[in-house]
């Protein structure tokens, strides 16, 4: 059986970190990235199962994250999570069909439950 494949972009290292360790104890592979700009570039060289980025980043958001998501993958997952959020920010990524919006600090009980959301919805 194929191991599925996560990518976590958030320019915080620490929740990187954790997101690999924690995600990987449930048997995914996972690849981080402390901005979007080399997950773009790894996005086109290959596709990833679900992708986890950062609202706010230096450079390029996860708005442009998820329009590239999308573009390249239409089915594929992404959830966002951020520092920043509010309504708007909420309504924005909604409307760019994020699968997921959580503030930080995210739970990982949490994230599981909306990988695993996602995963079977992609079925």
């Amino acid at each position: 059986m194929k191991q599925l494949q996560i990518m976590v972009i958030d320019d915080e290292k620490i929740v990187g970190d954790m997101a690999k360790m924690s995600l990987e104890q449930e048997g995914y592979l996972v690849e981080t990235f402390l901005n979007a700009e080399p997950a773009l570039a790894r996005l086109k060289e290959r596709q990833f199962d679900i992708i986890v980025t950062d609202y706010k980043m230096k450079g390029i958001d996860g708005m442009e994250v998820l329009r590239t998501v999308k573009q390249l993958y239409p089915g594929t997952k992404v959830i966002m999570i951020t520092a920043f959020a509010n309504l708007d920010t909420a309504i924005e990524a909604l409307r760019g069909e994020v699968h997921d919006f959580f503030p930080k600090p995210v739970k990982i009980k949490e994230l599981k439950t909306s990988i695993g959301r996602a995963l079977s919805e992609n079925k």
